[in-house]
Parts: C-alpha cells; structure tokens; sequence
C-alpha cells in the first residue's frame, strides 16, 4: 500500500509548506498571529491567540475539516503568564471536544506571544 503526501504550499516568503495530508492525516505548520495578507497582529495575548486560530481554521477548512477534527495541539506562549488569557479565547474554537495538547514557555520568532500548531484527522486517502 503506498500512501500519497500532498504539501500545501504557504503563500508567505518562507521555506516551509502549510500543511501536510497524509495517511489520514492533516500536519500545519506552526501558525503565529497574523492577518491574512500576513501581517503580525499585536495586541494583548487574546487578540493574537484568536488570529493564529483564524488562521488555524482557514486552512483546516481549505482541507475540507474544522476544528472537531483536531486531535493533537502544541501551542508555544512568550511567557505562562498568558495561559489564562490564552484559553479564554482557545477554547471558543474547540466547541466539539477539546485535542491532546501542550503547552510550553519559549522565545518566538517575530516577537509575538503565541504560536500554534495541530495535527487534524481528516480519513483515509
């Protein structure tokens, strides 16, 4: 049996792909707070933890899931200070049922305060 691998590309000036099907599967790439033209959103740790999950939501729904499909989260925060702040707004898009998850402290790229990656199921191919 030979399992396809379909990139999705990203349409910002970095080498990376979107997203990743495969075998059943829906792999994003990290999302930081941005606009869709790609630009940084700032603002206090709600307003950049609801467009990295917009953004988040785009592609699953470009691959024809939402977020119920989600099952595994690794989400990155500047400082755990913002944890609270942070599943205020987290848990709206996660209406269907909460994915594994972690959730660890570390400097981020751009200097935002979140940065979000999931792992969806989306069937088999």
């Amino acid at each position: 049996m030979s399992t396809s691998i379909q990139r999705i590309p990203s349409n910002l000036p970095f080498p990376f792909s979107k997203a990743i099907k495969v075998g059943g599967f829906l792999f994003l790439s990290g999302q930081v707070p941005m606009t869709r033209e790609g630009e940084v959103v700032r603002g206090d740790i709600q307003a950049q933890t609801r467009a990295t999950l917009e953004r988040i939501g785009e592609t699953l729904a470009q691959s024809g899931v939402g977020f119920g499909q989600v099952i595994k989260a690794t989400v990155w925060l500047s400082d755990m200070a913002h944890f609270a702040g942070f599943n205020e707004v987290y848990k709206a898009f996660f209406t269907e049922g909460y994915p594994v998850r972690s959730t660890v402290s570390a400097g981020l790229a751009l200097g935002v305060d979140v940065e979000i990656e999931v792992q969806a199921w989306i069937g088999q191919d």
